[in-house]
């Protein structure tokens, strides 16, 4: 296959994988978006270049993650490889649970797509199938993918992915530390086995969990309950689960947002939801503002809202 194209653009926005129960499986696309632009060149350089997050110790060569998927999918589309000058303009932050590694894999694989002269090739199952055999897992790569909210699942070496329906009153906030969390570090932590009664439980939970978020947001508390990831995590991330703790015992579902530290919290609103997220008043706002107190304490509140749309790609002329 050859290339269709010499310059493109991406835009893939931040996740947040499990939702408390939906562990690997269940994952949300966040209003915050990476912005990656390629241009092949006729050289075998690559140069890389990144503003924002990771911009003082991300790789500049081949090394680096949206170069690295960018080869992946050429490889298997058999197109040929090229040098490249990457410009990364980075809003996710690093290390912090929303998805960053996630977004770089699709744009890397998304760029492929818009350079090659048979675009489909690349589809989204195509896409999420590649982005899995880099990442691990779909649930962060899906709704990146999608938007919205999304059920991930493997099936031998394929990995496959539906979009599940939010209700329009959920307006996600993201609650971000200073420090970051390794994910090999965050999984390392965890049990081999857990108990049948805690699988079990956990089932329920994430079955509730899609109804909630679709049809009954009221339920959303109940549904967010977790008993296999995020107690064993404790002593990797003691002030997210101490946060997590103050607002669910306030009544709020907060959950560790994928591997943490961040926490993301399932807030509601009445407000139309045509308003940008940030100017919808929700249900978890007294709640954080008794938490923290008026004391941040290094910790970001980001009202992001739900991001319905996946990553975007054009060519550039």
């Amino acid at each position: 296959m050859r290339l269709g194209a010499d310059r493109v653009r991406v835009r893939v926005p931040a996740t947040s994988a499990n939702l408390g129960p939906g562990f690997d499986t269940a994952g949300m696309a966040l209003g915050l978006y990476d912005d990656v632009e390629v241009r092949a060149l006729g050289v075998s350089n690559v140069i890389v270049d990144v503003m924002g997050e990771g911009a003082d110790d991300l790789p500049d060569g081949e090394d680096h993650l949206v170069v690295r998927a960018l080869r992946h999918a050429l490889d298997h589309v058999g197109a040929p490889q090229t040098g490249v000058q990457l410009i990364c303009r980075n809003r996710i932050p690093h290390g912090r649970g929303l998805g960053s590694s996630a977004a770089a894999v699709v744009a890397g694989i998304l760029a492929a797509r818009a350079l090659v002269s048979e675009p489909e090739s690349l589809d989204d199952a195509v896409a999420l199938t590649l982005a899995t055999e880099l990442e691990g897992h779909p649930d962060n790569a899906a709704p990146a993918l999608l938007g919205g909210a999304t059920l991930a699942w493997t099936d031998g070496p394929d990995a496959h992915a539906i979009r599940v329906d939010v209700h329009p009153s959920v307006v996600p906030i993201a609650v971000v530390p200073s420090h970051r969390l390794s994910t090999s570090h965050a999984r390392g932590v965890l049990p081999a086995q857990v108990p049948h009664g805690d699988a079990a439980w956990q089932a329920g939970r994430s079955a509730l969990l899609v109804e909630a978020l679709g049809r009954r947001p009221e339920l959303l508390f109940t549904a967010t309950g977790d008993r296999l990831h995020q107690e064993q995590r404790r002593g990797a991330m003691p002030e997210s689960l101490a946060l997590v703790d103050a607002l669910r015992a306030r009544g709020i579902p907060a959950v560790v947002s994928g591997a943490g530290p961040t926490v993301l919290v399932l807030a509601r609103s009445d407000a139309p939801a045509e308003l940008p997220a940030d100017e919808r008043p929700t249900d978890a706002d007294q709640a954080l503002t008794e938490v923290f107190g008026g004391a941040m304490g290094g910790w970001r509140i980001l009202r992001l809202g739900l991001s319905a749309e996946g990553a975007l790609w054009r060519r550039l002329p």
